[in-house]
């Protein structure tokens, strides 16, 4: 067996596998000459053919090798500074890169930190720096790679950073604010299609683009499953480039950055796929724009029975959406999933024998029968000039993207009780709270509790992954805490007491989840029915308490309670349930 070979299989580190029980030692034996006469790495044996869990066997190199192991992070951005004098095969084959710099420490992730060869090698690299090392498996190395040779036509998001990093070296001298950077540069163009490509190969909901003054680099932030983080910087000189490209691609006035505007880019991915981005600018501090991306990627819609509703309140929602007349609100904050729960009501409901037209704005998910109508607030045509059409138009079943001010609540009400089936969305806390506010928006308390056939409030929280879902006996006070949040004397019916055998599942942590423990979203609901007590309570403007009381009594499942009923179901944690939730 060569020298090399044999100093990467160290006895030491062999034995740290078998002592983990990550595979036996006969198993660890057969691998090792596999490895050899193959002449493949002993990783590739072990992952593909023994099926060690890669975090296992990254816990046991990070023992053997007294060093962080860090997995491949499909967020992580290699700094393009550091990889301008290296040949990117050289370190491919060598199985290292350079992560990033902090001062003059320098962070390497690499296969095997006691190759002093390959030491020797990085210090002559990055002479005057302290080496930090990270351990790491050759395929997550190799992930890295190829992201930064980019799978794109226009090129990896890393390779468009080095040409503006470049650039910006030539440009400090002039003053960024003049107008010198085109925001056509080819870079310019090509980073602006690669951010919105990367932000939908990574789910994310929102894209935010946050230039500083004084020389501060421009902050790319990402929103996934409802959580935010910077994803890259882009060189200050460019701030003003960047903003003015993306109001090009949504057809804006770049000449105006003293006002917000709105707009809509449609983008056609390489995959032939196009989706649609609703983009926002502000005025920022020091003469600056914010840039917010929401990216519209839902083009069906989703059946009722795949939205997690609790049996009974499926049950009710489905008899509420067949009523002939009456008004449904769907309420909660900005992506809670509002019109994406209107449209699968109007899914359930579609068929031949109804007409339904629907105003939105945009119009994010289509579907075949319903005839969809874009508002345009510029020209006058806004939600209740939709809404006196429509009722010139022979409706039966009428949506309203959102009920923004009293003129439209008050059509939408009338038309309620004139023999229409009415849905929209509304911006409100909870259930209950909607009332009050759309009384406190001045409409009439006897009409709308005649027009109301139920409130659905609508929250999305973070789902336990399930590829590192794990059980666990939670302590007493974990238990209090839930007794607590739900209502003792509502908890008291589930029969459910502290037991020695009562399980919750919490998320362990892995590559799938980025180590966070959880990966996708998971909605809680709240359902309010229009009963003749609850609607007798708006038409005397009862408070808001007095009606969460009757509701509750007849049935009603706060979004709280919702929340933790999936928490026993293991499909969330109580804490991210408090964030989205608390009453």
């Amino acid at each position: 067996m060569p020298k090399k070979f044999r100093r990467a299989m160290e006895r030491s580190l062999l034995d740290c596998l078998a002592y983990r029980g990550l595979v036996s030692q006969s198993d660890l034996d057969a691998a090792v000459e596999e490895a050899f006469s193959r002449g493949v790495e002993l990783e590739t044996i072990l992952l593909d053919k023994y099926c060690v869990p890669k975090a296992d066997l990254g816990a046991a190199l990070s023992e053997f090798y007294q060093c962080p192991y860090v997995p491949y992070d499909e967020r992580t951005v290699v700094d393009p500074d550091l990889l301008k004098n290296l040949s990117l095969d050289y370190l491919r084959t060598n199985a290292w890169i350079p992560l990033k710099r902090q001062g003059t420490v320098l962070d390497i992730v690499i296969n095997d930190p006691h190759d002093v060869e390959k030491g020797l090698d990085i210090r002559r690299a990055f002479p005057g720096y302290t080496i930090r090392f990270s351990v790491a498996l050759r395929r997550d190395i190799e992930q890295y790679f190829v992201v930064i040779r980019g799978q794109a036509a226009g090129g990896s998001i890393s390779e468009i950073l080095g040409e503006l990093v470049n650039e910006a070296g030539a440009e400090r001298a002039a003053d960024a604010d003049k107008g010198e950077i085109d925001e056509n540069d080819s870079a310019i163009v090509r980073l602006a299609n690669q951010v919105i490509a990367e932000a939908y190969r990574l789910g994310a909901s929102d894209v935010h683009i946050e230039p500083y003054s004084d020389r501060k680099e421009t902050a790319v932030r990402f929103r996934v499953d409802g959580t935010c983080f910077t994803y890259m910087r882009i060189p200050a000189v460019y701030r003003r480039a960047i903003v003015s490209r993306l109001k090009i691609m949504a057809n804006l006035d770049i000449a105006e950055r003293r006002k917000p505007q709105d707009g809509k880019i449609r983008y056609k991915l390489a995959q032939a796929r196009e989706i649609e981005l609703r983009i926002a600018t502000l005025p920022t501090a020091g003469g600056n724009e914010d840039v917010v991306m929401r990216l519209l990627t839902a083009k069906e819609p989703i059946p009722l029975e795949a939205m997690d509703f609790p049996p009974d309140v499926l049950a009710q929602l489905k008899a509420l959406a067949e009523k002939p007349h009456g008004i449904i609100l769907c309420v909660g904050p900005t992506g809670s999933g509002k019109t994406t729960t209107l449209h699968a009501l109007l899914r359930h409901i579609n068929t031949d024998e109804r007409k339904i037209w629907t105003a939105e704005d945009p119009i994010e998910i289509t579907q075949d029968g319903l005839r969809q109508v874009q508002v345009h607030p510029k020209i006058g045509f806004t939600f209740s000039a939709a809404l006196r059409a429509f009722l010139r138009a022979d409706p039966d079943v009428i949506m309203i993207g959102e009920m923004r001010d009293k003129e439209t609540a008050d059509i939408a009400i009338e038309a309620s009780l004139t023999g229409h089936l009415v849905l929209s969305t509304l911006h409100t806390n909870s259930a209950v709270e909607t009332i009050t506010r759309l009384l406190d928006m001045g409409c009439d308390s006897f009409n709308f509790a005649d027009a109301m056939l139920g409130v659905v409030a609508k929250r999305l929280c973070k789902r336990i992954c399930e590829q590192c879902k794990e059980p666990y006996h939670p302590t007493r006070e974990e238990y209090e805490e839930l007794v607590q949040g739900y209502g003792a004397a509502f908890w008291n019916r589930m029969g459910l007491s502290y037991t020695p055998d009562l399980l919750f599942y919490r998320g362990r942590g892995c590559e799938f989840c980025n180590r966070s423990g959880f990966k996708g979203r998971i909605p809680l609901h709240e359902l309010l029915v229009g009963s003749p007590e609850v609607k007798s309570l708006i038409q005397s403007k009862a408070k808001t308490a007095e009606i969460v009381g009757v509701a509750m009594r007849q049935g009603m499942v706060t979004l709280l309670q919702d929340g933790i009923q999936k928490v026993l179901r293991g499909l969330t944690s109580y804490r991210q349930v408090r964030a989205v939730a608390m009453q």
